[in-house]
């Protein structure tokens, strides 16, 4: 018998202060990042960041993306009709990757170097028409919730109307479908709408998509058989 997994987090662990200068581990292959042991992206989540992709681009325009990771999703952004694409990433390897990579893009790309907690402030109003946002939780007590810090402080604020986000915490979602839910829908609308509905969206604006997925035996984040895309329009 295998001893259980460790949990992502230890309890009290937080990695924040550290993260912006820890190397950014890409394996030989660039199928996996790890930044500080944590397993930050895996190459096999490609179809499911092309779904979150696919949203946060829906109305053209000018694109906010938080977090690049691999450039999965962000590749797939570029691959439609947007004017604008900008990128905040905290990570100094992984910022001088978004830098390379923005030089033979089709679009505009903007890459802004830093914490979302202190870039996103300093962004305009009724600004964007798509936004993903896809980061790695930096701390134990953070795991469940970064997202809502974004999407109540600023999501709302930085969106036009009718612009669209979508987002995801897998790493928190796939610790919920392990130990308390087995329905992603029902993971979703509750833990998840009640967030979203708080932070000024609407209920009937919030709607979701599921794909069929198979996780590798060996990922540590993510075990279910399915993931789930929100589409979160502004009115």
């Amino acid at each position: 018998m295998t001893s259980a997994a460790q949990p992502i987090f230890s309890k009290g662990e937080d990695c924040k202060a550290s993260w912006h200068d820890a190397s950014a581990g890409y394996n030989e292959t660039d199928t996996h990042l790890e930044i500080m042991g944590k397993p930050v992206m895996e190459r096999w989540e490609t179809p499911y960041m092309h779904s979150l992709s696919t949203v946060a681009a829906s109305k053209g325009g000018r694109v906010l993306e938080i977090g690049f990771g691999m450039a999965i999703a962000a590749t797939k952004i570029e691959s439609f009709p947007i004017e604008e694409h900008w990128i905040i990433e905290c990570n100094d390897g992984v910022f001088a990757r978004l830098e390379n990579w923005a030089k033979s893009q089709p679009h505009k790309v903007v890459p802004l170097k830093g914490l979302w907690e202190d870039v996103v402030p300093t962004l305009p109003a009724n600004h964007f028409d798509g936004i993903l946002y896809d980061t790695y939780p930096l701390s134990e007590e953070t795991w469940h919730t970064h997202q809502f810090d974004f999407i109540k402080g600023h999501a709302h604020r930085l969106l036009k109307p009718g612009g669209v986000l979508t987002y995801c915490n897998l790493t928190s979602w796939g610790e919920l479908l392990k130990s308390k839910y087995d329905n992603i829908e029902k993971m979703f609308e509750e833990t998840q709408v009640p967030h979203l509905v708080q932070a000024g969206f609407k209920k009937e604006k919030i709607s979701t998509t599921t794909m069929d997925i198979a996780p590798p035996s060996e990922c540590k984040y993510y075990s279910f058989n399915k993931m789930i895309t929100p589409t979160i329009v502004k009115e």
